[in-house]
């Protein structure tokens, strides 16, 4: 049996950290690059070969990293949420009331929406007619619904709480946050109009 070079042992976990820093550098430079190209160009017109110009990866190493356009968004999406505060939902859901879940609910998509809205209405905007963009967002969609729906049912909605939990999670969409920000309410009105707007649906449904 060959004898163990202590130098190569050393070395593997070197060298596996170093292409460990690579990947995550080149994974770095293709969501910038996506993201970028949706604010320019938008969805069609980003492609894997538009990716690698842009963050000087090669197409292949694109195709390891994410395997496709639609994973390269998903990321992309992984990291605005971490970005724009989306880890918050979970202190939102351990609120001591209703009220107060509502509240930080509708504090914490409004803060998110703020921040890209650019982006964001540039990808809702295309997910309405691409159906591989759109089934990313409607899973992610289906989230703050889940959310509405336990906001609903903590704050005493018992007939008809499916469309409730549905009219909230309209009135926190960034659709609905976009249109009434428009050219006129800055993000703070735009928050309390949206809270306030929630509060007498909650309170309407529960009569």
């Amino acid at each position: 049996m060959p004898a163990t070079n202590p130098e190569a042992v050393a070395k593997r976990p070197y060298d596996l950290g170093k292409r460990m820093e690579h990947m995550d550098q080149n994974r770095s430079a293709i969501l910038r690059a996506a993201r970028q190209q949706l604010e320019d160009r938008g969805y069609r017109e980003l492609t894997m070969a538009s990716l690698a110009a842009a963050s000087g990866v090669t197409r292949q190493t694109i195709h390891n990293l994410f395997g496709t356009k639609a994973a390269v968004i998903e990321a992309l999406f992984d990291v605005l949420a971490l970005d724009g505060g989306m880890e918050n939902m979970r202190e939102v859901m351990i609120q001591p009331s209703p009220e107060a879940m509502l509240e930080r609910f509708v504090e914490v998509m409004c803060d998110f929406w703020s921040g890209n809205r650019l982006l964001f209405r540039r990808v809702h905007g295309i997910a309405a007619i691409d159906p591989v963009l759109g089934a990313v967002l409607d899973a992610r969609n289906h989230r703050r619904l889940m959310g509405a729906t336990r906001i609903a049912g903590l704050s005493g909605v018992r007939d008809h709480l499916d469309q409730t939990a549905a009219a909230l999670a309209a009135l926190t969409s960034f659709e609905f946050y976009d249109a009434l920000v428009g050219d006129a309410l800055n993000p703070d009105q735009a928050t309390a109009g949206i809270l306030s707007l929630a509060r007498d649906l909650l309170a309407r449904m529960r009569s």
